[in-house]
């Protein structure tokens, strides 16, 4: 069943709502609390709340869901951990954050961390701290890392670590923001009865035959194979997250916490993770409130993104949301309400892990996404850290299926505009640029990305106008992201070396 279609589904099956519960209304002294959690690379379909497969792969995740509410055209705005994270630490673009890779920013701008620690919270965070710490100066009340945690993939030992913190919070009398990172389903996948150092084993483990795979890639027996381990850590993911809901309600504080879930990219294996197609930057957000949001209600209509998480966070908190950021509180969604301007989505990609620049910038809406790719000149061939057995098990069959080699190729490579109709291509196999039929769709997508290149302040809006001169292109990258961020894209010349006259 395509995602449009099931998209379809679980809007008509769940659009009961009810009326946004205000302060008065619930009638209580208790200031509200924020508990975040997070996923590490998880595919949207692997939740079962968002139509995932295999059945009963998250039943924790799933239950949250069926407290609150679930967005299915959800999405964070760039599908990298810390470019990602920084996103919703500072609710503006990369570009305007400065995270525009794996680094912090030294800008003079607010973070929701900082924002409500200035408000009496305490602040605390377990796993992925770094990535989630746009300013490297700034210090948490409460923080624990990966090698406290197990590798970060122990679900008892966050169950402990949200225990002492709550009891903390209880002493001091003060609300609270925890952040919770698992580091599930990150490389390296869990392996029945081989997990890595420090790490618990999941309450269930899978095989290849129970795989689901995603369309973006071909149903190997290598790629299934993987893929079953990807599930192990799923469902660790999912035990993790389980032990802090408990914690949570154990500590007297569930009534009063806001939860929100979501992943901070797609899966990591060709076609999704580093990149900013559909599987990409789809996210399972979920947003649990007691008493202010209908239990299994389902927003299928509005295009939320990272941007929005820390203005709807402190808007949702009764207190002011700063001024200059890009995205805006989606606080009326909740209360059931429509809003305006939600009909599409802008991603991007800028640096990945390494610190070279492959710079991908994408509009997307219910129906098609346009992906302008800055780097592709034909020459620089695209890799990442992200490829795996699945890709080793792609290049082993593409020596044989002309099909799989066009795919390869086409990761590899690209090509400088891409376009795809999910209604009839989800998977984004089928790249429709250059058909007739299409043109007008392409032109109207274009004309809304320069559009958003020329608000948000992105430098990169001079290379896309200038998309049919390579060394204009050049020129431009450059300046943004330094010669030495593209050296492999655009190596120097050598020069020539000069004979004698008349030799």
């Amino acid at each position: 069943m395509n995602y449009a279609r099931k998209t379809l589904i679980a809007c008509v099956a769940a659009l009961v709502v009810v009326p946004w519960a205000t302060a008065a209304e619930k009638s209580t002294d208790r200031p509200l609390n924020v508990l975040f959690l997070t996923a590490d690379d998880l595919h949207c379909e692997s939740v079962g709340a968002f139509d995932g497969q295999p059945a009963g792969l998250t039943p924790n995740l799933d239950r949250l869901a069926s407290e609150g509410m679930r967005f299915t055209r959800a999405h964070v705005n760039a599908a990298i951990c810390q470019p990602s994270r920084g996103v919703l630490a500072t609710g503006r673009y990369g570009h305007n954050s400065g995270v525009m890779g794996f680094f912090h920013t030294n800008r003079d701008i607010p973070t929701i961390m900082e924002t409500l620690g200035e408000h009496g919270y305490l602040t605390g965070v377990l796993g992925k701290v770094d990535h989630c710490t746009p300013k490297a100066d700034y210090r948490w009340d409460f923080v624990h890392d990966q090698g406290e945690l197990g590798s970060g993939r122990d679900p008892e030992r966050y169950y402990a670590y949200c225990k002492e913190f709550f009891e903390r919070c209880r002493k001091e009398q003060k609300p609270f923001y925890l952040m919770v990172n698992s580091h599930d389903p990150h490389r390296p996948f869990h392996t029945a009865g081989r997990p890595i150092k420090g790490a618990a084993e999941p309450s269930k483990t899978y095989r290849p035959k129970d795989v689901p795979v995603p369309g973006f890639v071909p149903d190997l027996p290598g790629v299934r194979k993987e893929l079953s381990h990807y599930l192990n850590s799923v469902r660790r993911c999912d035990d993790t997250f389980g032990r802090v809901l408990t914690a949570l309600k154990e500590s007297g504080y569930e009534d009063n916490t806001i939860v929100v879930f979501l992943s901070d990219n797609g899966i990591a294996i060709p076609f999704a993770k580093c990149n900013t197609y559909l599987a990409s930057t789809r996210t399972p957000w979920i947003v649990r409130w007691p008493g202010a949001v209908a239990p299994g209600s389902v927003d299928c209509e509005h295009f939320i993104s990272g941007i929005d998480f820390f203005p709807t966070m402190v808007d949702a908190l009764g207190l002011p949301v700063p001024k200059g950021l890009d995205g805006r509180s989606f606080a009326p969604l909740l209360r059931g309400e429509k809003q305006a301007g939600r009909d599409r989505v802008f991603t991007q990609i800028d640096s990945k892990a390494g610190g070279a620049a492959v710079p991908m910038r994408c509009v997307q809406n219910d129906r098609f996404g346009y992906i302008y790719n800055a780097w592709s000149n034909g020459r620089y061939r695209y890799r990442n850290n992200n490829e795996g057995a699945t890709m080793k098990a792609m290049n082993q069959a593409a020596k044989n299926d002309p099909t799989i080699a066009d795919r390869v190729h086409m990761f590899r490579y690209r090509v400088p505009e891409e376009l795809y109709d999910f209604k009839n291509d989800p998977d984004c196999l089928k790249n429709l640029i250059d058909q007739p039929d299409y043109r007008g769709e392409a032109d109207k997508m274009r004309a809304e990305l320069a559009e958003w290149m020329k608000q948000s302040g992105d430098p990169l809006l001079p290379a896309f106008e200038n998309r049919e001169s390579p060394e204009k292109v050049r020129a431009v990258l450059e300046r943004v992201y330094g010669s030495e961020a593209l050296k492999e894209q655009w190596p120097k010349k050598k020069k020539e070396k000069r004979g004698r006259s008349g030799s």
